[in-house]
């Protein structure tokens, strides 16, 4: 009762349901608002078919002051409002009805079969077609549980009704681009608060681009709050306004600041340290700028006897130097600055720096967001942290270890150690952990880039981190790009290594081993990132296609070939149609060029598709066709081919007979391919059997009037002409009223008169007779 009160709307209490259920009131439409949907009352309501709401449902449309959503079904809440499901893996059906039951309650669809309207798979395993056509279209796949944790959460509709982070604050900007003052004003509108521009009295925070702002316009009121950006992103990320005193922005003359530079000076012993740790730096950046992409690392501690640091200041080292640690050799720093040395160093430099970028994109990225407890709630489901993130951390792994046994080998280093067994090592773990994360690497950049968009609270996690100096000023997916690059990159360096190998090297023929797994691997890639992209062809294909059957799409089914054609017979379409043929591993469709444009499509995700520029034919196995034949080019038949075809419901064989059209199809190899996948599905060795050559006036199949456009114009005339005669037909047989429908009189004239403004005047006089022919079957 409570909340009814709360949005001023009547209601009636009732203890019995039997009350108000048993009657029929014509006058009013009885709703029943009921809070358990496991109770007799809601069995009872249920039975007798009455209309049954949750309170959710009831303050979500008042909130947005609609009338109450007409379900067929009770509607609880509107959790899944606009979700289609598709359920795959189950074998308790007592479960899955229970899980179809409580998507019904919370606003949700279910489909049978999985098409492109389906928006989340429920899966119970990984096998089965639905799963394969899920991965491959990127639909988030999700378990079962995900549906009883949304219903056990199915009372959090007061969500709606929180408190922005912004609310009663007015905010102004200062030091940002336009582009990005206005993407910040535009967020500060969307989270319920206002901005006006600097220096307004009426500002209570104005937000500083701190790296850019060295100095206030004007001297603060103590009513302003002068804020880093942080503070800004900060409260978008939690859903509630920040602590502004953790964010307070300082002046390089303020106090607090000139106390911070005393302690600097204070903590710095002299000069001669200033000095050298000036040259430090200055060599750092020297010899690690162009190959890393984050700021130079700080100085290592003198405990850290194997970091980064130590190796680089070996090759700095003067030969008197003493050592803490005894020689090997008489002359080790020599041995060490030999180009093998360096080039080897340069591969642990870069190796250190991409494990650097994978555990900054862990640490700063994928860990927080899969964290629990978060304020405000998960910033990303589940699935979309896996999509973005994929196999990084095993990535992360394996290059840990190649970087630790890099280092291992530089520290202890002579020219005899093999560099080419370390990546050798771990070519299988390669093999492994980088297929699936380059091969989804364009879904998971295209999921950063829709999350970020719909979802204010990920973008605002995004700006924080990437304005972080571990992130370099990168975003995301310019460091998530860097396992696409890695692997090359090694190749290229250990055969800058092998050249600088001598002959008489044991590593010379490791090297080369260690370059040719590399290219495996990469080769390994390249062939299933092909495979992935076959199986996405067939959904272009679909959306292409209009009508196309579903059953085109399966796990095993990869687009071959495409080739662009002009039908020569009647089958399977009328003679002088542009035909599509796609050729897949074991079928072939066929398809025309449509005549008319229909609407365009729009996705479940609100993408807007162009309209089908096809129109299905035929989806023929290829097992159906039983020869090709190459049609040899003569006067009157030029770059012509036939198939011999025998559907299962025909007696006898039908010739389809086709021209290929452009220049860009070779006949010859397209013949072949074809009768290889014809031999392949129905596991025949003598593909090239397959194949005759024929005379095509033996088979009355002639291409003279297809280049002609005079005989396209002819061939379309033709067309209007049998729909005329089938109009003429029809009158017989019906009324004048009948008549008037099925006359053609509206398109051939029009037609005709077109015909007579493309065609040139020596045309004239036929296309007249033409004109007064359709006008005479008219008045006909």
């Amino acid at each position: 009762a409570l909340f009814f009160s709360d949005i001023n709307t009547p209601f009636i209490m009732t203890d019995s349901v039997q009350e108000f259920g048993d009657g029929e009131n014509t006058e009013f439409e009885t709703v029943f608002v009921l809070t358990q949907f496991d109770s007799p009352e809601y069995n009872y309501l249920y039975k007798h078919e009455h209309r049954i709401v949750g309170p959710p449902v009831v303050l979500h449309c008042a909130a947005k002051d609609e009338p109450l959503q007409f379900s067929c079904r009770p509607l609880y809440s509107t959790t899944m409002l606009n979700l289609s499901l598709c359920f795959t893996g189950f074998r308790n059906k007592e479960e899955m009805k229970n899980l179809v039951n409580l998507v019904h309650h919370m606003g949700g669809t279910i489909r049978k079969d999985f098409s492109t309207k389906v928006t989340h798979l429920v899966a119970y395993s990984t096998h089965g077609e639905k799963y394969r056509l899920a991965v491959c279209m990127g639909t988030p796949i999700l378990t079962p549980s995900w549906i009883l944790k949304a219903w056990e959460r199915r009372d959090d509709f007061r969500t709606e009704f929180k408190v922005p982070p912004f609310q009663d604050c007015v905010l102004s900007f200062l030091g940002f681009s336009e582009e990005e003052k206005a993407n910040m004003e535009e967020r500060t509108l969307k989270h319920g608060g206002t901005y006006l521009e600097v220096g307004n009295e009426r500002c209570t925070h104005m937000v500083v681009e701190e790296n850019l702002v060295k100095e206030l316009p004007f001297s603060p009121s103590k009513n302003l709050f002068v804020v880093k950006q942080e503070w800004f992103w900060g409260s978008i990320q939690m859903d509630a306004r920040a602590g502004e005193s953790m964010y307070l922005y300082e002046k390089n003359d303020s106090p607090a600041m000139k106390k911070a530079v005393s302690l600097l000076s204070l903590t710095t012993p002299n000069s001669n340290r200033k000095r050298r740790r000036l040259k430090d730096t200055l060599a750092q950046l020297t010899k690690e700028t162009e190959i890393s992409p984050f700021p130079p690392r700080k100085r290592p501690s003198a405990e850290h006897s194997l970091s980064i640091g130590s190796l680089l200041d070996i090759s700095n080292t003067p030969e008197t130097c003493k050592s803490s640690k005894p020689s090997k050799s008489s002359t080790p720093v020599l041995s060490k600055q030999s180009a093998r040395w360096q080039v080897s160093k340069e591969l642990y430099q870069t190796e250190s720096n991409y494990v650097d970028i994978l555990s900054t994109i862990l640490q700063l990225f994928k860990h927080p967001l899969e964290k629990e407890g978060q304020v405000g709630g998960p910033i990303l489901a589940q699935e979309e942290i896996k999509t973005i993130f994929g196999s990084i951390p095993d990535i992360y792994e394996v290059h840990t270890r190649i970087k630790n046994d890099l280092e291992e080998l530089l520290t202890d280093w002579s020219e005899n150690r093999s560099v080419g067994n370390i990546i050798l090592k771990y070519s299988k773990e390669l093999v492994k952990a980088y297929p699936p994360f380059v091969n989804f690497f364009e879904m998971s950049k295209e999921t950063i880039v829709r999350c970020e968009k719909q979802k204010p609270r990920f973008h605002a996690f995004l700006k924080i981190n990437q304005a972080k100096p571990e992130c370099g000023r990168q975003t995301l997916v310019e460091l998530l790009i860097r396992p696409v690059q890695r692997l090359p990159s090694v190749a290229l360096l250990l055969n800058d290594i092998k050249k600088h190998t001598s002959d008489d090297n044991p590593d010379k023929i490791t090297l080369e081993k260690a370059i040719e797994s590399l290219k495996e691997v990469m080769t390994h890639i390249n062939e299933d990132k092909r495979k992935t992209e076959g199986q996405k062809q067939i959904f272009d294909v679909v959306y292409e296609v209009d009508g196309c059957p579903a059953n085109l799409l399966s796990s095993h089914r990869s687009l071959v070939y495409r080739v662009e054609t002009i039908a020569l017979g009647d089958q399977p379409c009328d003679r002088g149609e542009n035909v599509t043929l796609f050729l897949f591993n074991d079928c072939l469709e066929i398809a025309r060029k449509r005549h008319k444009v229909i609407n365009t499509f729009k996705s479940p995700l609100g993408q807007t598709r162009p309209p089908p520029p096809l129109k299905h034919i035929a989806l023929m196995p290829l097992s159906q066709i039983r020869r090709v034949l190459d049609l040899q080019d003569t006067e009157e038949c030029v770059n012509a081919f036939a198939l011999v075809v025998r559907p299962p419901t025909e007696q006898e064989n039908l010739l389809f007979s086709f021209q290929l059209a452009g220049e860009e199809t070779v006949k010859s190899a397209w013949l072949r391919t074809l009768c290889r996948h014809v031999a392949n599905t129905i596991c025949r060795a003598d593909a090239e059997d397959f194949i005759q050559c024929t005379d095509p006036d033996s088979l009355q199949v002639s291409t003279k009037d297809m280049d002609s456009t005079l005989s396209k114009a002819s061939r379309a005339i033709k067309k209007t002409s049998k729909k005329v005669k089938k109009g003429l037909r029809k009158r017989q047989q019906h009324d004048a009223k009948t008549v008037q429908l099925v006359s053609l009189s509206d398109v051939t004239p029009a037609f005709v008169e077109d015909f007579l403004l493309l065609m040139p005047c020596m045309f004239e006089p036929i296309a007249q007779g033409v004109f007064s022919s359709c006008k005479a079957s008219e008045a006909g």
